[in-house]
């Protein structure tokens, strides 16, 4: 999925930019290499996913790199970089896929009891919990591809403690990221907003730079798509107030209806029991405003002790 996002980016940039010929350097960082471990293992997703290839660009080895937005820290700054393209928003809601022989029909009228659902995010986990209660919701990592096969052929899933769990019934999954790799025949159902509200900035792909290479700045900017960045800078707004971190269930999303902004964020326990969600509007102009007034309404609910809960 990264290489078909890459690639999405080279010829954005090409198509923009005559001339340019951009040179894809393929990165595997640690988060991809260890498909077992929680990501607090390396420092949450920023460890994970992003801190080697920012390295590479401080270094010079890399003049541009592309994330997925919802894998970027956002309670935190990265020192002399920065984003200088927001892609266009893919869809942003997450998917569920069955295992082949089994049916949505028979998934939603059981209510999935007895069955496992895997999934390697926190935040999709404590909505499965409050979606599903009689399913075991399970920790299930690897690339889109590998997942889907696993969930195919039965196999169980490594845990950290070196034991296993599993077989997976079924998987939840980015639609987006499924889409990418061609695998959208295998999406049974689409989780609307009011049953799972998507990460802050799921479907968004962000390529970042050095802060002080205003050449490839300005070569990003002709990619930067402006209604996504004003979407993009309040949902990691709410981020940034929250001070929330990969272990805390946390969701945002904002969309676009002219001039205003229609921003809705929710904060829960990992078991789901407890939810906190706050919704208001704003002028499109100033995101960051909206995402501070949501993320503040938030915490004034009660969202530091549930963040505090799971450091």
């Amino acid at each position: 999925m990264a290489m078909a996002q890459t690639r999405h980016v080279v010829d954005l940039l090409r198509s923009a930019c005559a001339g340019l010929e951009p040179r894809i350097v393929e990165s595997s960082p640690l988060g991809d290499r260890d498909q077992i471990s929680k990501l607090d293992r390396h420092g949450g997703k920023g460890g994970a996913f992003v801190e080697e290839i920012r390295t590479a660009m401080r270094e010079g080895a890399l003049q541009a790199a592309m994330h997925s937005l919802k894998d970027m820290p956002g309670d935190e700054e990265a020192p002399g970089l920065v984003i200088g393209a927001a892609l266009k928003r893919d869809c942003a809601e997450d998917a569920l896929v069955l295992r082949k022989g089994l049916s949505i029909e028979a998934f939603f009228k059981s209510k999935a009891a007895g069955m496992k659902i895997g999934t390697n995010s926190v935040r999709r986990a404590a909505y499965l919990r409050r979606l599903f209660p009689e399913a075991l919701v399970i920790h299930y990592r690897g690339a889109a591809d590998t997942r889907i096969r696993k969930l195919d052929e039965g196999v169980m899933q490594g845990l950290p403690d070196g034991g296993e769990v599993g077989p997976a019934d079924a998987l939840v999954m980015a639609q987006s990221g499924l889409l990418r790799v061609g695998a959208e025949d295998r999406i049974s159902h689409v989780f609307s907003h009011a049953e799972m509200l998507p990460a802050v900035g799921q479907g968004i792909v962000a390529v970042e730079c050095c802060a002080d290479d205003w050449e490839t700045r300005a070569l990003l900017a002709k990619v930067d798509h402006a209604p996504t960045r004003l979407r993009m800078d309040a949902e990691r707004e709410v981020l940034w107030v929250l001070n929330g971190h990969c272990n805390t269930p946390i969701a945002a999303h904002a969309k676009l209806d002219g001039d205003i902004m229609m921003l809705k964020a929710a904060v829960m326990s990992e078991d789901g029991a407890t939810f906190l969600e706050v919704s208001e509007n704003g002028p499109c102009d100033r995101p960051r405003e909206l995402g501070r007034s949501v993320g503040l309404s938030l915490l004034q609910q009660g969202a530091a002790k549930l963040i505090d809960d799971t450091r």
